[in-house]
């Protein structure tokens, strides 16, 4: 079948770059905006990431990064990228979250592996515009802390389905072709006196860790379902969690009746992993976990009803994130 999808690929006559394609995806801020609004229950306060002032990077440091991300291999693992959203195995029995939650305190007895800050993400995300085609965007991204509290932030165009291949970019609100690996940015952000979470270093006992969470969120009450997974997106964009702290969060996820088992998926790095799904009016939330340590492996954002304006179609997936150690 591989050698047939190749055949038919090649003889595409459309051009990567063709006129049908979408010319103006919304940035990070829209896209959060509008996933707000297609939910029913009430719009939380903007959600605030802290982007630290950049200054120069350092040159070594970055080649290190740039090394260790094109290099290690990560990039060619087997995977779908959107806009098929993730299908459950129809013969696979739902774990529910309490028994993964059990499972993840006893993995984390001893402690290991340990939480360490920074991430290693790879994520797919739907540009729209109201006049065109919307198009995906992959893309992976690396980000590494140093002893001085600065970090360096690597951003690679990627998409692991098709190694070697050109990725589709945004640029200058036009979408163009670019290299497979070809580096979108390289920052160094410099020491930040910043102590707030997710900033702050994420407790493992789970009483805490909701607080720690509401905080991250700008909550001034309890976190619904999707309040705490945009919370856990946060989190996870700034930490790679620890045995103990990935116990603690699936211990609150448990905690959240309408976050339903699904069963089992095979997540878009080949790894297999337990879904948990929750739906709102537009949208269905699917959290892949890990089903012996409870590590969050992934998160899907699917449209379930139409947005013509958009060009969007029931199944189509808004944003897709895959966390890696």
């Amino acid at each position: 079948m591989a050698d047939e999808l190749e055949l038919l690929r090649s003889a595409d006559p459309v051009p990567a770059d063709g006129p049908y394609l979408g010319d103006g995806p919304l940035d990070q801020q829209a896209e959060r905006r509008l996933h707000r609004l297609l939910h029913d229950h009430p719009a939380p306060a903007p959600r605030r990431r802290t982007r630290l002032a950049w200054g120069l990077a350092a040159s070594a440091v970055v080649a290190t990064l740039v090394s260790a991300l094109l290099f290690t291999g990560q990039t060619t693992a087997p995977a779908v990228a959107a806009p098929r959203p993730l299908v459950v195995r129809a013969d696979s029995t739902p774990v529910p979250l309490d028994t993964i939650a059990r499972r993840a305190q006893d993995a984390a007895a001893d402690g290991s592996p340990a939480l360490r800050q920074g991430t290693h993400v790879q994520s797919w995300s739907l540009g729209m515009s109201d006049r065109r085609a919307p198009i995906t965007l992959p893309e992976e991204r690396i980000v590494r802390w140093h002893a001085d509290d600065s970090h360096t932030e690597i951003v690679v165009a990627t998409d692991p389905r098709h190694p070697g291949r050109p990725v589709l970019r945004d640029s200058d609100g036009e979408p163009r072709p670019v290299e497979d690996g070809h580096v979108l940015s390289n920052r160094t952000y410099p020491p930040s006196w910043s102590d707030a979470p997710p900033r702050s270093t994420p407790p493992h006992d789970p009483a805490r860790l909701r607080a720690y969470l509401q905080e991250a969120a700008y909550s001034d009450g309890p976190l619904n379902t999707p309040e705490l997974l945009d919370a856990v997106d946060v989190l996870l964009d700034h930490w790679t969690l620890g045995a103990r702290e990935s116990a603690a969060l699936a211990r609150l996820l448990a905690g959240m009746e309408d976050l339903r088992p699904a069963g089992q998926v095979t997540d878009r790095l080949g790894r297999r992993g337990q879904a948990y799904v929750y739906d709102d009016s537009a949208t269905r939330r699917m959290l892949i976990l890990d089903p012996a340590t409870g590590t969050v492996l992934g998160l899907e954002t699917t449209f379930t009803s139409a947005q013509p304006e958009y060009g969007v179609k029931p199944g189509d997936v808004m944003e897709y994130s895959a966390w890696m150690r």
